[in-house]
């Protein structure tokens, strides 16, 4: 993924991984020094090799480690009473709104301590890890009141500071009105503008700063309201946009400077447009379009008119309730016309643009963390071809092993 550090992978550049075979990649103290050939790296460091660590990848392939841009990781309380509802014939959107999906979770993150929360959602970083990923973004959003979007985003930067697995965190206090002030949502806005957003950042629990632009949640103008009031604060925007029906979401992500709009399974083709001359990440969720039995979000519409896709789990407990982001590729291929190489650029260099680390992560090169990621499979092409299956022997993160053979260490 050499070479698309300053800018995420666009159209064609998507398809360019560059793959070099029978590669090494020299690591001293948690980065990577250099990556040649095999034969090329042993003279050069020929009279180090008797005092080094080798690990030995025969016919496997190595990849950076995996990056999850989308993520509700701090979360209680599971919602599978809903799954069965659907396949009854109940929408998303009805259960919502008569108590269950988001408010189900509120109520279960509310009620659940912060040790609770904690051990819950380190158990998901640990399985994130069995699934070769490295960096996750993690949003809150299932409090609903400072108090409880605090607790959120304490348990995360806890988590970033004792779990290897590197978490960007996001505010979501705009991720649904709270029933009881369904009939003055206004009042909430104002509550999450002028309180939550200035504590968060003040406390500096949160990079991002996102909002659930949807019908029957929270307008476009309320959006922008959340949105450049966190951008007074210092906090990047994203949104979650165009989910459900059309909403002029993307095109408010292109209009306010966010660095990625999510879901977009109904993006209009200006919003599309907006997004590629705006340079906003496309972060597509093709396991949430896939739980929800819903149509797909248009990948290859958006790869072709020039918006950078990442693709994430939307890891959470009501739409998308999985950790495997390589079953997530597989979706990617068979479901949004994707190509292989594609998906690969999706989960490591443009998800890395989407929570602003490409800097540091997202590509296997010079001076970047050794975030790796080894799958026992002799080639790319089989990570998609297989699917639902985990093919991770080994992931390295910041140069140490924490999985090998499957397992973790």
């Amino acid at each position: 993924m050499a070479g698309h550090s300053d800018k995420p992978a666009k159209k064609e550049a998507m398809s360019d991984i560059t793959i070099l075979e029978h590669g090494s990649i020299w690591i001293e103290d948690g980065k990577i020094v250099e990556v040649g050939t095999d034969a090329e790296m042993r003279e050069k460091y020929q009279g180090q090799l008797d005092s080094v660590t080798e690990i030995d990848a025969s016919g496997k392939t190595v990849t950076p480690g995996l990056i999850d841009p989308h993520t509700h990781l701090v979360h209680a309380g599971t919602r599978e009473n809903e799954y069965a509802m659907r396949l009854k014939g109940k929408t998303y959107m009805e259960i919502m709104e008569s108590g269950g999906g988001i408010h189900a979770t509120t109520r279960a993150t509310q009620a659940a301590s912060y040790e609770t929360l904690y051990e819950a959602s380190k158990k998901r970083l640990d399985k994130f890890l069995l699934h070769g990923v490295t960096t996750v973004e993690a949003k809150s959003g299932y409090g609903l009141t400072l108090e409880h979007e605090l607790k959120q985003l304490k348990v995360a930067e806890q988590l970033r500071q004792n779990h290897p697995i590197d978490i960007v965190s996001t505010f979501m206090g705009a991720h649904a009105v709270p029933l009881d002030e369904k009939r003055n949502p206004e009042a909430f806005v104002t509550r999450v503008v002028e309180e939550m957003i200035p504590e968060v950042a003040e406390r500096k629990l949160a990079t991002f700063n996102d909002v659930f632009c949807e019908r029957g949640v929270f307008t476009p103008e309320q959006s922008k309201r959340v949105l450049e009031a966190g951008k007074q604060y210092g906090l990047t925007p994203k949104i979650h946009a165009d989910e459900i029906e059309p909403y002029a979401g993307a095109e408010l992500a292109a209009e306010v400077g966010a660095i990625s709009a999510d879901h977009l399974l109904k993006a209009s083709d200006a919003g599309i447009k907006a997004m590629a001359e705006k340079e906003v990440v496309g972060v597509l969720l093709p396991g949430t379009a896939f739980f929800l039995m819903a149509e797909f979000a248009p990948a290859r519409k958006m790869i072709d008119a020039g918006v950078a896709v990442a693709l994430s789990t939307d890891q959470n407990p009501g739409s998308s309730p999985t950790i495997s982001l390589p079953f997530i590729m597989n979706l990617g291929c068979l479901k949004m016309n994707m190509t292989p190489e594609e998906v690969l650029t999706a989960t490591t260099i443009n998800a890395a643009h989407a929570i602003g680390c490409a800097g540091e992560a997202g590509s296997l090169e010079a001076g970047k963390k050794a975030d790796i990621t080894i799958f026992d499979v002799p080639n790319y092409l089989t990570l998609s071809y297989q699917y639902g299956m985990n093919h991770v022997d080994t992931v390295i993160k910041s140069g140490k092993q924490l999985v090998v053979e499957g397992r973790l260490q």
